[in-house]
């Protein structure tokens, strides 16, 4: 199924400065019954957002409405736990086109990647950085080149570079997923076959 194209994301921020959060934290087990990926963004963070009685909490950061934007910048070790890639679907499906930290359990990130989320992993020093700019000024904005990958706060022009699997880059910059991809190199295929029948 094709994806939404990330080349370059300029986006404000939602700070999450949490350690360790894992997959039943992201998405709670309860509501992993559906198999479509979409709805599953309505409970997101499901039992952080809201109290037992269905009530917003009060003071979480997705229900704070001076935070907003397409990049979720959360503390280390984001992801770990199950490796249920409905985590992934809730973060994407909220709105989120990337997250940030200094480090993400293996299967979420590649997760995250197969399903057109981008993982910026950073050193600690700018991840902590970045969260406290972020949470004292919710206005900031960072910029995302995935072909050049680089991530640039842009009050400041402070940036690093982040590694990512070169073939997932592509897909991410061409909006497809693995199918998507071999499909599109259905001709190259069909040529190859082709000129190797001749030389027969």
């Amino acid at each position: 199924m094709a994806k939404e194209k990330l080349t370059i994301l300029e986006s404000g921020c939602v700070p999450l400065p949490l350690e360790n959060v894992d997959t039943d934290q992201i998405i709670p087990a309860r509501f992993l019954s559906a198999t479509s990926r979409e709805g599953f963004g309505e409970n997101l963070f499901r039992d952080w957002r809201y109290d037992k009685q269905g009530n917003k909490t009060e003071g979480f950061v997705l229900n704070n409405p001076s935070f907003s934007g397409k990049i979720l910048v959360a503390g280390k070790n984001f992801g770990s736990g199950s490796s249920r890639e409905h985590a992934v679907w809730a973060v994407y499906d909220y709105g989120f086109r990337a997250v940030v930290s200094s480090f993400f359990a293996d299967i979420f990130r590649n997760n995250a990647l197969n399903n057109g989320l981008l993982p910026v992993v950073v050193p600690d020093n700018f991840l902590l950085k970045l969260l406290d700019l972020v949470s004292r000024e919710p206005q900031t904005k960072v910029r995302i080149d995935v072909g050049q990958q680089t991530i640039t706060i842009l009050p400041s022009g402070e940036s690093h570079t982040f590694e990512i699997n070169p073939y997932k880059k592509e897909c991410l910059i061409k909006g497809l997923d693995d199918i998507d991809y071999l499909l599109s190199l259905k001709d190259l295929v069909i040529s190859y076959e082709s000129g190797k029948k001749e030389l027969r």
